[in-house]
């Protein structure tokens, strides 16, 4: 069989063939489903393995002691082939897996051949093919768990005996330090047994990910937000409990616990970070300080873990195994969702550069698994709810009273693409006033308002979204703050023209719902110009109304990014294909005359370059291939659209083909200089929108569904599967 080992004098990884365990008595033979790759303890081994010896000599003091002992004991020789011994030996990896039973030893008789079971421990639940696991180191699945999930067990009964630790109670707040994949875990557990959360993290997108996980606040550990969300939701008292889910060498975590935490609270210790306790701060609030050890109890004794020995549940109520099952109960009922924690599935056989690519940080991972040959590769998100357009009082579309003469239009932001694709077209449009620009920076309103003829210029967002005067808003910032820029302005009651992407995640989008909810005010655009593109109009129209489903393929050579722009800024302004991906998402929706019912995506490495399969409800698809690695002088994008024995090509927005079979074919062909997307129709077609107070020129139906299909994509490159986007009932 197969296993994956480290040298840890060489720091060399490998999957190497291996002797299969036998069946022992008292446990089982498990064929490994998935295992989980921790990102903290792993890769910390991982890491150290590739130091210098002086390095792993500094990562490891205990150790080092052992060593000095052992010289005092057995002199220097000896101990130097001893440790050189161990140094130079492979060693295993891994223990967290979830597997099928394939033998039963002697003296089991709660699990038979053939059952799921999700398995514990560092030396019993490897990243092997076959794991030999006693009796109390596994426990056996809920029906209808998958096997990817309940591969989490053993890191979720080291959350759930922390959260066991610190004894927090209905109402409590309670503070969690580190959001990594122990502290995402911590983050839910608490949150389902009524504590609000504020958790702390450098990384802006793991604090995302918690709030979206249920908990309260979440900022970086330097911010004054943290502090104010801590002195919000506790009156000023401090929170009652701390969970120190942190690694490393700072002592920033046990410093902050002690700061924030409330007189004779408590601190929890679950990670590895450094407790250097400043003493008068824990002497003067009186704080209880504990360590959580591992899964629970059981854990490190061998008559436990080896010889099956229980504890009375009488004396012992949460034992090492108590708790693998009560997870994966948490698991089953929906009360922990650890879906959204898997960045990335991995085959078995790709191990060493899995683990390389998470080492040198080109896998940004909280979460990754290991898939075992011979199994399917599962949906990881097998279905999306299609957010539901609510509208105040049940209308179908707000009706909107006609603007006057001229349309007052405002814009927030004045960067590129304002300045070269948007206001030229409306600085000299009849009919059209550009009451008032706001910028971040004085000088950049400045600058806009002296090119375009803006009336006013201010960084005040609140004065110009209290202007009665201002008929519409455009919203064209960094794609972080479209979301929330759109919802204030329909809350005040203004017509929205929002460049793309409308949201950067799913909570965002609903934010902007439960504004047109709340509000009743559903006018709003999303800068989806190519549909509006005059050459893509007329050769629709010479293409003619399909009678069967079609074909359509959208190659787009987005070309490399230049060194410092802000699409390279993830982890705040989303992927690229998040960015601009609605674009032809949008344009293939637009031809198909529908919106996508399912989205299936692939990546090459590193995810540059995506192909992105759409499905439609009469059975068409369109599949979208977005590179980054195409030369320079190629076209941008090219599309083909077959159905009914009829061809449509459109080149670049410069020369578009109709074939109509029969040898009838429509060209019709442009200069490059006359290149049109289409900014001028759309920004048109709204202005005609708010001056009639017509509807808006494409339903808030199909924009969130262009939304919500574009942010599927990264669901989809997680999972690996098609995601359904279900439609509400």
């Amino acid at each position: 069989m197969k296993q994956v080992v480290q040298n840890y004098k060489s720091g060399e990884l490998t999957v190497l063939d291996v002797p299969a365990p036998g069946c022992k008595p008292g446990g089982v033979l498990v064929r490994s489903a998935y295992s989980l790759i921790s990102t903290g303890t792993e890769l910390m081994k991982v890491s150290e393995a590739g130091m210098s010896m002086l390095g792993k000599a500094r990562s490891r003091p205990d150790q080092v002691a052992k060593v000095v002992q052992s010289v005092a004991t057995n002199g220097v020789p000896a101990t130097y082939r001893k440790v050189m011994g161990k140094l130079d030996s492979y060693t295993p990896l891994g223990y967290s897996l979830c597997g099928v039973v394939e033998q039963v030893g002697a003296g089991i008789d709660d699990v038979a051949v053939g059952d799921l079971v999700a398995c514990a421990g560092n030396e019993h639940a490897l990243h092997a093919e076959l794991n030999w696991v006693p009796k109390n180191l596994y426990a056996r699945v809920p029906d209808g768990l998958a096997p990817r999930l309940a591969a989490f067990g053993t890191v979720g009964s080291i959350a759930l005996q922390g959260v066991r630790q610190g004894e927090s109670q209905l109402g409590d707040v309670a503070l969690v330090i580190g959001l990594g994949l122990i502290g995402q875990l911590v983050v839910q557990l608490l949150a389902a047994s009524g504590v609000r959360v504020v958790g702390v993290d450098p990384d802006p997108a793991r604090c995302e990910l918690a709030e979206r996980l249920g908990a309260a606040a979440c900022g970086d550990p330097a911010s004054a937000a943290v502090e104010a969300a801590v002195a919000e939701l506790t009156g000023g008292h401090g929170v009652d409990r701390v969970y120190l889910a942190a690694g490393g060498g700072s002592n920033q975590p046990v410093e902050l616990a002690a700061r924030l935490c409330r007189d004779r609270g408590r601190v929890v210790d679950i990670g590895k970070c450094r407790l250097d306790l400043p003493w008068n701060a824990y002497y003067e609030k009186e704080l209880d300080v504990r360590f959580s050890r591992s899964y629970g109890p059981g854990r490190y004794d061998p008559e436990y873990e080896l010889e099956g020995r229980d504890y009375p549940i009488g004396y012992v109520r949460w034992t090492e195994r108590r708790n693998l099952a009560c997870f994966l109960d948490l698991l089953a009922r929906g009360s922990v969702d650890v879906e959204p924690l898997v960045s990335h599935i991995a085959e078995f056989d790709d191990a060493v550069e899995t683990y390389r690519s998470l080492k040198d940080g080109d896998l940004k991972a909280v979460a990754v698994l290991f898939r075992y040959p011979g199994q399917p590769r599962e949906a990881q998100a097998p279905a999306v709810a299609l957010p539901e357009v609510k509208r105040r009082g049940g209308e179908a579309s707000t009706p909107a009273r006609a603007a006057r003469t001229p349309v007052r239009l405002a814009f927030v932001g004045a960067g590129n693409y304002a300045t070269s694709m948007l206001l030229p077209h409306l600085a000299q449009r009849d009919g059209v006033r550009l009451s008032t620009v706001v910028t971040t920076t004085a000088l950049s309103a400045a600058n806009a308002k002296r090119k375009f003829g803006f009336a006013e210029a201010t960084t005040d967002l609140d004065a110009v979204l209290g202007d009665p005067s201002v008929d519409a808003v455009f919203v064209v910032t960094r794609h972080n703050s479209h979301a929330e820029l759109t919802r204030k302005a329909l809350l005040a009651g203004k017509t929205v023209f929002v460049e793309k992407p409308l949201a950067l995640t799913e909570d965002e989008l609903a934010g902007v719902l439960a504004a047109v909810e709340e509000s009743g005010n559903d006018r709003l655009q999303v800068g989806f110009n190519r549909r509006f593109a005059p050459l893509l109009q007329e050769a629709a129209k010479r293409f003619g109304a399909r009678s069967g489903p079609a074909s359509l393929r959208y190659l787009v050579n987005a070309g490399r990014l230049e060194h410092g722009s802000w699409y390279l800024r993830q982890d705040t302004e989303g992927s690229r294909f998040a960015g601009e991906g609605g674009h032809f998402i949008d344009t293939a929706s637009r031809l198909l005359e529908a919106d996508p019912v399912s989205v299936y995506a692939a990546a090459t490495s590193g995810n540059e370059d995506l192909q992105v399969v759409l499905r439609y409800p009469d059975g068409s698809t369109a599949t979208i291939s977005y590179v980054t690695t195409g030369p320079a002088d190629f076209p941008k994008e090219t599309l083909d659209l077959v159905a009914d024995g009829r061809a449509l090509r459109l080149d670049d927005f410069v020369r578009a083909t109709v074939y109509n079979g029969h040898r009838k074919r429509w060209v019709s062909s442009r200069l490059p200089r006359a290149r049109d997307k289409g900014q001028s129709a759309e920004l048109a077609a709204f202005v005609k929108a708010v001056r009639t107070g017509g509807p808006m020129p494409v339903p808030l139906e199909s924009l969130v569904a262009t939304t919500a299909a574009t942010l599927a994509v990264q669901t989809g490159l997680a999972g690996g599967a098609p995601v359904t986007l279900a439609r509400p009932r």
